[in-house]
Parts: C-alpha cells; sequence; structure tokens
C-alpha cells in the first residue's frame, strides 16, 4: 500500500500540468479573441489543426517512455528532464508581441503548437507512471483520486487567481497581465514536477523488454478492445467538457450578464470538481466502478439540461447548477483514469507484451482531440451565431445557452451509452491480475 505522502507527490504533478490544462481550457479561447484579436473560427480551427500533429507524436512519446530505461525508472525522468522547458513554452503561449495580423495568427499557431508538444512530452510519461506505482485496482482509483484532487486543486488557483493577476500584473494592459500571470504559474508548476519526480517511485516493471516495433504496438494496441472503448469515450467526454468550460465566460458575460462574476462561477464551478475528485475512492471501493461511471455521466447530463431551462436571470441557480455539475462529472475523472492502468494489464495479459506508455499516449491523444474538437467546436459556434467581442446580441446568447447546456448534455449521454462495451469489472481484473502474475512468475 502506498503511503499518504507518495499519492500527494503524484497529485503534485498534476497540479502543475493543469496550470496550464485549465487556462487553456477556460481562457485561452477568451485571450485569442478578445486579447489578440484573432477571429473566432480562426482559433477553433487552429485548436483543431494542432491536434493533426498529436496522431504523430503522442504514440511516439508513448514508445520512446516505455523504452526509456535509467536509474530513476522510464516514465519519472521526464518530469526531471522537460519540467523548465514545459514551463518557458507555457509563457511563450501567452506572450502577444507587436505584430502584423497574419503575424499574430503565425505566431499563435506556432506558440500553441510548440506547447501542445511539450504538454505531450511531460504529460504522457505523468500518467504512465500512475499505472506502474501499484497494480491493485483500488489503490489505483486512490492515486488518481488524490491525483485529480490536486489536479482540481491547481484549477482552482487558475480559476480564483488569473483574472485578479491579469488586472493586478497588468495594470491595465491586459496582454502584458496575462504573460506576467503565466510567468508565475510556470514559475510554480515547475517546482511541482520536480517535487513530483523526488516523491514518487516505479515499481511494476514489464515482463520482458519491449521488442516490437511502434506498428506492432499499434497493431497489438488495435486489438485491445477495451482501449478501443476507452478511446472512444475520451473524445466524446472531452468534448462536452472543453465546450461547456470554455464557453462559461460567456455564458457569464453575455447570458446572465454578470461580467464581474466570471471568477465567482469558474471557481464554484472547480470546487464542484475537487470535491467530486475527492468522493471517487471511497464510491469505488463500495460499488462497482463501471456502474457508477455510467450513472454519472446520465447525472451529470441531467444537470446541463436543466440549466438550460433557467431564465436568464437564474443567477444563484445558474451558480448552484454549474457546482453540482462538476462535482458529478468530475467524480468520474479518477475512474477513466484508473481504467486506463486497467486496460494495461488487459492487454498485457492478451498479448503478452505491457505497453504503458503507448497505452496512456493513445488515450491522452483522443482526449487531446476532444480538448481540441471542444475548443474549436466553441470558436465555430460563436462564429455561426454572429459572436462579437464585447457586443451584447439576444441572438449570440441564446447560441451560447444552447452550446453551453444541451451539447454537454448529449455528450455525457453518448459516453453513458458506449460504456455497455467496457467489461472490465473488478471480477475480471481479478482474474486478470492471476494472470499477470503467473506470466511475471513464469
Amino acid at each position: 500500500m502506498l503511503s499518504k505522502s507518495e499519492k500527494v507527490a503524484y497529485g503534485l504533478g498534476d497540479t502543475a500540468s493543469n496550470f496550464i490544462f485549465q487556462t487553456v481550457m477556460l481562457f485561452l479561447t477568451f485571450y485569442y479573441t478578445d486579447i489578440v484579436g484573432l477571429a473566432p473560427a480562426a482559433v477553433g480551427s487552429m485548436f483543431l489543426i494542432v491536434r493533426v500533429f498529436d496522431a504523430v507524436t503522442d504514440p511516439l512519446m508513448g514508445a520512446l517512455a516505455d523504452r526509456t530505461r535509467t536509474r530513476w525508472g522510464s516514465y519519472r525522468p521526464y518530469l526531471l528532464w522537460l519540467a523548465l522547458p514545459f514551463a518557458i513554452c507555457s509563457v511563450l503561449a501567452f506572450t502577444s508581441p507587436e505584430l502584423t495580423e497574419q503575424g499574430r495568427y503565425l505566431y499563435a499557431f506556432a506558440t500553441y503548437a510548440l506547447l501542445m508538444l511539450m504538454y505531450t512530452a511531460i504529460n504522457i510519461p505523468y500518467s504512465a507512471l500512475g499505472g506502474v506505482m501499484s497494480n491493485d485496482p483500488n489503490e489505483r482509483v486512490s492515486i488518481q483520486s488524490y491525483r485529480f484532487v490536486f489536479a482540481m486543486f491547481g484549477g482552482l488557483l487558475v480559476t480564483s487567481f488569473t483574472l485578479p493577476l491579469v488586472d493586478w500584473f497588468g495594470n491595465g494592459n491586459q496582454a502584458l497581465g496575462y504573460q506576467r500571470t503565466m510567468m508565475a504559474m510556470s514559475l510554480v508548476g515547475m517546482i511541482l514536477f520536480l517535487l513530483c519526480f523526488a516523491g514518487t517511485r516505479e515499481r511494476l516493471k514489464p515482463a520482458s523488454d519491449i521488442s516490437l516495433g511502434l506498428k506492432g504496438q499499434l497493431k497489438s494496441l488495435w486489438d485491445n478492445d477495451q482501449c478501443r472503448v476507452l478511446c472512444a469515450v475520451a473524445v466524446v467526454l472531452l468534448t462536452g467538457m472543453v465546450l461547456r468550460n470554455t464557453l462559461a465566460i460567456y455564458y457569464v458575460k453575455y447570458v446572465l450578464q454578470r461580467p464581474d462574476d466570471v471568477t465567482l462561477f469558474v471557481t464554484t464551478g472547480m470546487v464542484g470538481n475537487i470535491i467530486g475528485c475527492a468522493l471517487a475512492a471511497p464510491i469505488a471501493r463500495r460499488l462497482c466502478k463501471v456502474r457508477v461511471y455510467t450513472s454519472l455521466q446520465v447525472i451529470s447530463a441531467a444537470i446541463c439540461l436543466t440549466n438550460y431551462l433557467l431564465p436568464a436571470d437564474a443567477w444563484f441557480a445558474s451558480l448552484a447548477l454549474h457546482f453540482l455539475w462538476g462535482l458529478f462529472l468530475q467524480m468520474a475523472t479518477p475512474l477513466l483514469w484508473a481504467k486506463i492502468a486497467d486496460v494495461v494489464d488487459y492487454g498485457e495479459a492478451k498479448t503478452g507484451v505491457r505497453m504503458a506508455g503507448v497505452t496512456y499516449s493513445t488515450v491522452v491523444f483522443f482526449i487531446k482531440v476532444g480538448l481540441a474538437l471542444g475548443g474549436a467546436t466553441a470558436g465555430w459556434l460563436l462564429a455561426f451565431y454572429g459572436y462579437e467581442a464585447n457586443t451584447y446580441s439576444a441572438n449570440v446568447a441564446k447560441g451560447i445557452t444552447l452550446s453551453f447546456c444541451v451539447y454537454p448534455a448529449v455528450a455525457s449521454i453518448i459516453v453513458a451509452l458506449l460504456m455497455h462495451w467496457y467489461r472490465l469489472d473488478g471480477r475480471t481484473l481479478q482474474t486478470i491480475q492471476k494472470q499477470l502474475a503467473s506470466l511475471r512468475q513464469s
């Protein structure tokens, strides 16, 4: 059984990652449209185009991590090696130099692509690390629960302090404020990655070194039908989640017409996220993880649809529902990541080859596809409804409400349906662990 201090150390790594993930999800579209002055449709397309590169970089990074052999392990070293480069790229993405209009688009594309490349290079090994710290299914949920409590704590810092820090650092210059705010967050994030490296250990080793080439690994991964289910779930889930989170600032500003309460609204949702992640482990110990995950998606969909029925002046009800949506949706997040580790075990039992890095990189790729689709869809929908920065329109407000409430509900319902094909319940996993124990002893 892992110590609490090691679980906390692992969680600090996702606090660092979420300084970027949550900032990108919550503020980058707004930063590009309202601060840099880029067109919403162009921003949406840029998010999607960058994901094409991930189709190449993600599996390559996973394969590289699986083959890495150092005295620190296969996955931990990347936290040490890439903490500083990741921090630098984060600052560059939120820097807006004086350029021509075309230059601004090119700079945004280049720095966003570089940031996502660094995110891939550090986050895939970090994610795979969680699957080799323990082979106990309940302990894995506990590890991921700690991870996402600390991840959402990082998100809470982002939602609570980003806009106040932008005002404070910028002193009227929002572009400068965003740059200096990201400098501060990146410095703290770099320190947290180093603490994660120092405080964790890799315990599970593959039964043998990987002899398959990347093509063979990907073929073996395709044969892992449960991994395919999780990839589909990841795309749909993240598309709906990112769409709602991206439009939250627009919903408060243009639908509820309370621009001064944006920070309170997104912070309230983040508090719900933290509580939900903390509740995941005790619930998973008592109930079937697969059934719980499916039920949480249905509840999240119901909350979004209820939100759609509220009048525009129902401030406190909107705030409460956003809290509940974060609570129930994020209660499912540690369960999803624990299932990735289970899928790695399932694949090893089925093929005889353990591919933690490649498996995690594949699921993370589809998570990032969902991240891109959610952000891109938000930009495209804003353009479709005729959004203009700092200009109120009743038609735009209706479109934002529909996109903020109904489409994420549809995504959650689809995820619940997809889980019908996921079969790795507790009894099945016990059988798999016995198979693997026998395999490693032979």
